[in-house]
């Protein structure tokens, strides 16, 4: 039995995360397992209308379930950062995500803006350390608003939080099996403290403990340099949240865009949060016309981390079914609406 919260958030999301219900509807039938849901309304309407982003009581309430399934965070007429930092990072932090996965995986049927390359070139996975860096929220204003304003913003990186996040990193590439190659992305000829603290502890950790993994190392921008031109180089990279970040959208386009670009903010020892990696999409709101596979991908991401491999495979091969059917996903044309395509992933599952 799963217990799982989902929130459906705002613009499109609610519309998505009904396909993956759908979807885990089918699943459950299919290989025998029971669950049950518990919506929530947070979002942007909620907070117009009571002035409350997230109430004290949830933080502890969605410790309780066993997964968060999450549409979309983003509404055109609360300002930028209000919902964003008082749901989606509030969650992450306070129920210590400490992971952000992104697997950057191209399906047959879904066209990419690389010259010649295919799926077989692009499957790799981004891990990124999710709970500290740039975004701890450690800084600052001094003399704000006068000619003389100073902003700081600091980069806080513990060796308890950069140690985690490089174990499930290098575990993750021994589990995959692939390449079993593992690419520490940062800055070190620049950001030398932070990264200094990231590769000594890469070292230590592969030396100790993990001798069949291959290891590497590339700056940030020849990593999306890389990431453009020999997207097959690529295995697993680790890296901090800032660049974990960027590289992510870059990877979600190389695989075909933001409506196949699923991720999982994920603690291992307590709750996980599962959602596709686009937006809102206010303007398209209520049109039946957004591709619901990264919701439906990001479902399977949840089956997975549940412990139900099984069932996240099938969704996975039911979308690579799927996928070929839909004309121009990347430019959002889709050719069926979004309850259609929901449709068709269950009727290939």
């Amino acid at each position: 039995m799963y217990k799982i919260a989902v929130i459906g958030g705002d613009g499109t999301g609610p519309e998505v995360v009904r396909e993956g219900l759908k979807v885990l509807e089918a699943a459950a039938s299919k290989f025998g397992f029971r669950y049950e849901t518990v919506m929530y309304d947070f979002g942007g309407e909620r907070y117009l209308r009571t002035g409350e982003v997230l109430p004290d009581s949830a933080v502890d309430e969605l410790r309780q379930f066993d997964a968060i399934y999450l549409g979309a965070i983003g509404h055109p007429e609360v300002k930028p950062g209000i919902l964003e930092k008082g749901i989606l990072l509030r969650l992450r932090f306070e129920l210590d995500q400490y992971i952000n996965l992104r697997p950057v995986k191209l399906y047959p049927g879904v066209e990419t803006p690389l010259k010649d390359k295919g799926p077989a070139d692009i499957d790799f996975v981004v891990v990124r350390e999710n709970t500290e860096g740039l975004y701890s929220g450690s800084g600052g204003f001094l003399r704000r608003g006068t000619p003389n304003e100073v902003a700081i913003q600091e980069s806080v990186n513990t060796r308890f939080g950069v140690e985690r996040c490089l174990r499930y990193a290098l575990e993750l590439t021994r589990k995959r099996n692939k390449e079993r190659k593992l690419t520490l992305c940062g800055k070190t000829n620049v950001l030398t403290y932070a990264f200094d603290l990231w590769e000594r502890v890469f070292n230590e950790l592969g030396d100790a403990e993990y001798p069949d993994i291959t290891r590497d190392y590339a700056h940030v921008d020849a990593t999306v340099m890389w990431m453009v031109k020999n997207p097959e180089w690529f295995d697993v990279i680790v890296t901090d949240n800032m660049f974990g970040d960027i590289i992510t959208d870059l990877g979600a386009m190389i695989q075909g865009g933001m409506g196949i670009a699923a991720g999982g903010n994920i603690n291992p020892e307590g709750v996980s949060m599962f959602e596709p990696i686009g937006g809102s999409a206010p303007k398209y709101t209520g049109k039946n016309m957004i591709n619901p596979l990264a919701a439906i991908s990001a479902l399977g991401m949840m089956l997975d981390t549940l412990g139900n491999s099984e069932a996240a495979t099938a969704v996975e091969q039911a979308i690579m079914k799927v996928c070929p059917m839909l004309d121009s996903m990347a430019a959002g044309r889709m050719g069926y609406t979004t309850s259609e395509v929901g449709d068709l992933v269950c009727e290939n599952l």
